[in-house]
């Protein structure tokens, strides 16, 4: 669905609210020219108990620790931002959206240092559904293994989540989807398995489960994190600093793909090698069940993951 196809009609900007149409930057801004802007992914869901932002402190807090590494000056609290977001979502009566907020470097000058370049700051809000396709939840992806590699930490801090760097995810996204694939799988430079463009990977042998550590130059996801505390209190031994070959991806039982947009996604082929059984494994089944509970206000016993709206 496109923007002008949704029902939302205005963003956040630097502390006012204004109109969707008139929510723009200049040509010459900073971050545009050099990928110097740093964002998050959030998610409002519609629980049992009303629309609720989901591990939105958590955010936040990659938010504000990715703007310091870039060495942005928030003009705005994390208040300011809590109220500006719920705001958003009250007004355009969204009882379930994406949530996008932005740092970036203004209008002011076109050198590589942002230094005379304001920080600004901005939240919208819209309806998205399923980012891999409304079948992929039940039936799975099939994906590839790009020939783009991941950049190593020691080139780009893997841990912030700036715009510049995803210039990495979209090569491999594009590079998959010409080849007849939904989505890729990135390697890191020592040729092990890092991440998706926009997801981390999870793997699942002989009944324990299996994720990319942080070692392996990739973001630390908040649904990734989710899903490892869901799979432990569940009984499942989660290895969370595994480093995975890309063989090991065409021997597994299950494969799936955990993000903010993504949510838990099963893959069901890598580079044409059908995974498991080809379709959605049982683990993978069971994680996403206890997901989708947990976000629609089902289960007890993580109420401090939400923010009601």
């Amino acid at each position: 669905m496109s923007f002008e196809e949704m029902d939302v009609d205005t963003i956040w900007m630097d502390g006012e609210f204004v109109d969707w149409d008139d929510a723009q930057a200049h040509i010459l801004t900073h971050s545009l020219h050099y990928g110097t802007g740093v964002f998050e992914g959030a998610r409002c869901y519609d629980t049992a108990d009303g629309p609720a932002l989901f591990r939105w402190d958590e955010h936040l807090d990659r938010l504000f620790d990715s703007a310091k590494v870039l060495d942005h000056d928030i003009d705005h609290t994390r208040e300011e931002i809590t109220e500006a977001t719920l705001t958003l979502i009250r007004e355009q009566d969204l009882a379930s959206c994406y949530i996008r907020p932005l740092v970036y470097y203004g209008y002011n000058n076109l050198g590589v240092s942002p230094e005379e370049c304001p920080s600004r700051t901005m939240v919208a809000c819209w309806p998205w559904g399923a980012y891999l396709g409304e079948d992929a939840i039940e039936n799975g992806v099939d994906v590839m293994v790009s020939s783009w590699r991941k950049h190593a930490s020691s080139m780009i801090p893997t841990n912030v989540k700036a715009t510049g760097p995803y210039l990495n995810s979209m090569l491999a996204g594009e590079e998959a989807r010409r080849n007849g694939y939904v989505e890729a799988i990135v390697l890191n430079k020592e040729g092990k398995v890092a991440e998706g463009p926009g997801e981390n990977v999870f793997m699942v042998n002989d009944g324990e489960i299996f994720t990319t550590g942080l070692s392996e130059s990739i973001l630390d996801g908040i649904t990734r994190d989710t899903v490892i505390e869901l799979a432990r209190d569940l009984g499942y031994t989660v290895h969370d600093e595994a480093s995975i070959g890309r063989g090991e991806l065409y021997t597994a039982d299950e494969l799936f793909f955990t993000g903010t947009a993504a949510e838990v996604t099963p893959i069901r082929s890598v580079d044409d090698t059908e995974i498991g059984n080809g379709s959605r494994g049982p683990i993978t089944e069971e994680l996403q069940q206890q997901f989708f509970d947990l976000v629609e206000g089902q289960l007890g016993g993580y109420d401090g993951w939400f923010l009601p709206v």
